[in-house]
């Protein structure tokens, strides 16, 4: 493995920042978590637009300009040989002192990317779907640091999946300061009721995931479903017909037991099971190439 940091690559074994830098002292940073499917990156451009909002939202300048950052990305799976990957792009703040003063990180900020294999869940549960619990942990509110910026600060989404990892279960449902259903620790989530299908707005204090609109592009489209964006409660999910996550990681996964209740069926219903395949042909078809016709075969 080959893992690109500031211009440079490093095998994993030598690949290292400084224990000065904001992003080790205090989280101080932005990541994006990102696939390529069939050779090709997947939705990039929104990616890193998103990297550029969550940079501006905390004041920090990137290192390098989106075009130099979408072409070391694309670089960083090619020169690891990978056709399917998933892609953790992080940038801190940098350098500075033990104190939180942002202006004593007087160098660039650190870029680096790491291109791998993952495999979230094992492809049965797409089948047969995930266990879900409702975290004790409330999603942070927007008079915060917003959920929509990708920050580094993920220990409250780390707590709640622990939650949901001592009670038997895959995933943690977060809700907001309102009590209505905000996300999952680590995935935006839908549920479906009489054919309609919702999900929490941006209100609601998601992190506004790309797979997310990528999914419901595709309800609209492939299915003449538009999906209504609007706050529910826990009660809309216990009674929903089929509940289903998205995100970079998960792809698109039902939720079939939510706090001991089995949802629907107790699989992963139809509408679910169409967008996980309208979604996967979607993304083996689609996205930034990373391989010339003349280079040679990938790995």
């Amino acid at each position: 493995m080959k893992i690109y940091i500031n211009g440079s690559y490093y095998d994993k074994s030598d690949a290292k920042i400084s224990v000065f830098d904001h992003g080790v002292l205090y989280g101080d940073g932005i990541f994006e978590g990102i696939r390529s499917y069939n050779g090709r990156i997947f939705r990039l451009e929104d990616h890193l637009r998103r990297l550029q909002d969550s940079a501006n939202a905390i004041l920090l300048k990137l290192p390098l300009g989106v075009k130099e950052i979408e072409r070391a990305t694309v670089e960083t799976v090619r020169v690891n040989g990978l056709k399917d990957a998933y892609i953790r792009l992080v940038v801190t703040r940098g350098m500075g002192d033990l104190g939180l003063d942002m202006r004593k990180c007087r160098g660039n900020a650190t870029l680096f990317i790491i291109a791998d294999k993952i495999e979230l869940y094992p492809e049965e549960y797409y089948e047969k779907g995930l266990t879900l619990i409702t975290s004790t942990i409330r999603q942070k509110g927007l008079d915060q640091v917003t959920p929509s910026v990708k920050s580094l600060n993920y220990l409250a989404n780390i707590m709640a999946r622990a939650e949901a990892t001592a009670a038997g279960a895959q995933e943690a449902i977060m809700l907001n300061a309102q009590g209505h259903v905000s996300e999952c620790s680590g995935d935006n989530i839908f549920f479906v009721k009489a054919g309609k299908i919702f999900t929490p707005p941006t209100s609601a204090g998601i992190l506004v995931g790309v797979t997310r609109q990528v999914v419901m592009e595709l309800a609209e489209e492939k299915m003449g479903i538009k999906v209504v964006e609007r706050n529910f409660p826990r009660y809309d999910l216990y009674s929903a017909d089929e509940v289903f996550l998205t995100g970079s990681g998960a792809e698109v996964i039902a939720g079939v037991k939510i706090d001991g209740r089995t949802i629907g069926k107790g699989i992963a219903g139809p509408i679910t099971r169409a967008l996980i395949k309208h979604f996967r042909e979607y993304a083996n078809s689609t996205g930034t190439p990373v391989y010339d016709e003349k280079l040679e075969k990938v790995k």
